[in-house]
């Protein structure tokens, strides 16, 4: 087993602790009841991801002494609903749960979405602990607190800022993901790189995460690293005020990306294409140096990840203007000055429709 790595998170509404390692998930219910207290806890997964942890999980729980119940949902974005949310509000009323006690979301992103979601909202808020199996929950979701569901007019535009009381990262729950899954999860990476930290950027850039099966120590050092990214912004701007809008770096295009392929194009991938898109919307403006655009291609193409697409210009912006960073008429666009540094620029929706005719190839050439 490898050593496990400590990242304290502290914000104003709640400071916790991230635990990454190999072989660490039989400590969750030890881990939890140090953190949590509490006598109940109810697991939440996902059809794909229940058969392959849960039961561990729920063991471990057990042996540390909490009555445990489990709820599954089926897997995939299109269940992050407010029917699946209701379900799993309803479930934790019939098992007994109370304010002191725990709610334990075991998958990937939609996972720590609707578990997180639906802590916030249950009893006002009841403690809730982030057991992210995927890569991308593990760099990015898992940690900060965001929490949502999906409406019919876009992605994520319902939900809450509701820390965790704990998140276990086990690296070797990695090992069961597809390759593409495993590669689409790497655009979180590449986009903390690139907004933060030049060495993991050139890392990355020398050695891409998908060349070769990456040691657990490996893994444990670069997952540990990105949630210092996360944290260290986090616990600055919990709430997305100032600083954290830099998360969001090709967020904006790319959450429009996502919702045009109603969510069947992974969420790493669309961040990737965005990435991609308005940095080279931001090299014609000359607001970034002028090889940040083929840099940043390079290291995601390496990944395996698109640098654009192919969508109609309007039907970008008409999605993008539903996004939850609106402010009015305005939109705040992440432009990367160089590599390891962002800055957050306010632009109209007529400016953005025009730096997305810049950026996005195919759809850039269209009358």
């Amino acid at each position: 087993m490898s050593d496990v790595m400590t990242i304290p998170v502290t914000t104003p509404s709640r400071s916790y602790e991230v635990l990454v390692g190999a072989g660490i998930l039989d400590e969750v219910g030890m881990r939890t009841r140090k953190a949590c207290g509490g006598d109940r806890a109810c697991v939440i997964s996902d059809s794909n991801v229940a058969p392959l942890y849960a039961n561990a999980v729920g063991e471990s729980l057990r042996e540390a002494g909490y009555a445990c119940t489990l709820q599954v949902f089926p897997a995939g974005e299109a269940s992050k609903n407010i029917d699946t949310l209701s379900d799993l509000l309803e479930g934790l009323a019939e098992s007994g749960l109370t304010r002191s006690d725990v709610i334990v979301a075991v998958g990937g992103g939609v996972t720590g979405d609707m578990a997180g979601l639906a802590a916030a909202l249950y009893l006002r808020g009841c403690q809730v602990v982030q057991v992210p199996t995927s890569l991308l929950a593990m760099v990015d979701s898992s940690v900060g607190g965001k929490t949502a569901i999906d409406l019919s007019a876009g992605k994520n535009l319902a939900g809450a800022f509701f820390q965790p009381s704990l998140v276990v990262a086990d690296v070797d729950c990695l090992d069961t993901l597809t390759p593409s899954l495993f590669a689409d999860s790497c655009g979180e990476v590449i986009k903390h790189g690139v907004i933060a930290d030049t060495e993991l950027f050139e890392a990355l850039s020398e050695v891409p995460m998908t060349s070769a099966d990456l040691d657990s120590d490996t893994l444990t050092r670069i997952v540990s690293r990105n949630v210092e990214i996360k944290r260290d912004v986090v616990s600055e701007d919990e709430r997305e005020h100032g600083l954290r809008q830099i998360l969001n770096f090709g967020h904006t295009i790319g959450h429009a990306i996502e919702a045009a392929s109603d969510f069947e194009l992974g969420h790493g991938s669309c961040v990737a294409a965005g990435m991609c898109c308005i940095s080279r919307a931001a090299a014609e403006r000359q607001w970034c140096n002028a090889d940040v655009p083929e840099r940043i291609e390079s290291v995601v193409r390496a990944h395996g990840l698109p640098v654009d697409t192919d969508l109609d210009v309007r039907s970008i912006v008409t999605l993008a203007l539903h996004d939850k960073k609106r402010r009015g008429n305005s939109l705040g666009i992440v432009v990367p000055e160089r590599i390891g540094h962002v800055v957050v620029r306010q632009v109209s929706s007529e400016e953005f429709e025009e730096l997305v005719m810049l950026g996005c190839g195919a759809g850039s050439r269209r009358p």
